[in-house]
């Protein structure tokens, strides 16, 4: 387990986006292997990692990012994609000196682990997605029908949309209370970019960011959650391992055993 002492950080994308992060373990030059950079799910922050990252070797240099607008973070920007997201991830790469890094992210922190790699071909060597990428409802990019149905469910009752994700991300029989809390949690996202940070989402083309990307792509998705549809469409271009941890949002429930998947990627 890790005993260097946390530092938080920010750096600047010009005047409309201020990037907040985590630091921890050794600077980079006297880091063995890459960096770890972890990227947090939609309407979640960096705080999901912190558990994570205790459990984390000592050795190992661990960045977790705030996204825009999303934990401490703050943005006046007007695109909300998924490219966007990436320059955040890359900001944080630039400002801490980061040669080499696996970068993982869970849910949509997955797509913009997979827009990072193709950002910095030279220096992302394996993006790792946390139960993120084997969604049909959300990949690969959809019609702009089924687009702007989801998008217009999300904008007429925000809280009741935000419910059916995570309805959706929860096993049967899983913990009312805790849908509870990530329903709770999520809706209270900071808007207008918590409706576009979705829409941006559902508007990305896996397809074509997997196709420019020749990292490696290792995915820990939920077994219970994981659709025979994903596997046989994404089965050869990601190696999919299915896990028993948790809901989709198992880093928070589960995080020695997501620290132990982490550490052999690394």
């Amino acid at each position: 387990m890790t005993d260097s002492p946390a530092s938080n950080r920010e750096t600047r994308r010009s005047d409309h986006t201020t990037i907040r992060y985590t630091a921890s373990g050794p600077a980079d030059g006297e880091a063995e292997g890459p960096a770890l950079v972890l990227v947090h799910g939609w309407a979640c922050d960096r705080t999901d990692f912190d558990a994570v990252t205790a459990h984390l070797p000592a050795h190992r240099r661990v960045l977790a990012v705030d996204l825009a607008e999303h934990g401490a973070s703050r943005s006046t920007r007007d695109v909300w994609s998924i490219e966007e997201f990436a320059h955040d991830v890359a900001a944080v790469l630039e400002a801490e000196s980061v040669d080499s890094a696996v970068v993982a992210g869970h849910s949509l922190g997955g797509a913009v682990a997979v827009e990072t790699a193709r950002l910095l071909p030279g220096t992302v060597t394996r993006v790792v997605a946390l139960d993120a990428l084997i969604y049909p409802a959300l990949f690969p990019a959809q019609s702009e029908e089924r687009t702007d149905a989801a998008v217009r469910a999300f904008r007429e009752d925000f809280p009741r949309a935000v419910r059916g994700l995570v309805e959706g991300g929860s096993p049967a029989g899983f913990d009312p209370a805790l849908k509870d809390a990530y329903t709770a949690r999520m809706s209270a996202v900071r808007q207008p970019a918590g409706t576009r940070a979705i829409e941006g989402l559902v508007r990305w083309d896996m397809d074509a960011a997997l196709g420019a990307v020749e990292q490696p792509v290792t995915v820990f998705a939920v077994r219970e959650l994981l659709a025979r549809e994903a596997v046989d469409r994404y089965g050869d271009r990601l190696d999919i391992v299915p896990v028993d941890l948790g809901s989709h949002h198992f880093p928070v429930e589960a995080p020695h055993a997501t620290a132990e998947l982490l550490a052999p990627l690394v």
